[in-house]
């Protein structure tokens, strides 16, 4: 469990970088999962920064750290498009057609 607020923004980036990870392999059901677990460290960190602040060298590394995970997240919406317009076909009564 993250001990400081940075720790916390730390730990996001690491199931940020495991979710990106999985999308390379195609395991959407652990990217789900990573993703459940990116939840619970936003919602501890939002109910943690309430009560404490960042330094000025956390917040430069909370910085590199949002800069990472939007850039994972980039990556990971990229790799998923194709998989969700499938999604969408079948959902809409067409045919996939698995390549």
């Amino acid at each position: 469990m993250p001990s400081q607020l940075i720790d916390y923004y730390r730990a996001i980036e690491t199931t940020s970088s495991s979710m990106l990870e999985s999308a390379k392999l195609g395991a959407w059901e652990a990217v789900i999962q990573s993703e459940g677990a990116c939840a619970i460290l936003i919602s501890q960190l939002r109910h943690h920064s309430q009560n404490h602040a960042l330094s000025i060298e956390d917040r430069h590394e909370k910085r590199r750290i949002m800069l990472q995970i939007l850039r994972n997240d980039a990556q990971i919406r990229i790799m998923m498009d194709p998989w969700l317009e499938d999604l969408e076909k079948v959902m809409h009564g067409g045919n996939l057609v698995l390549n």
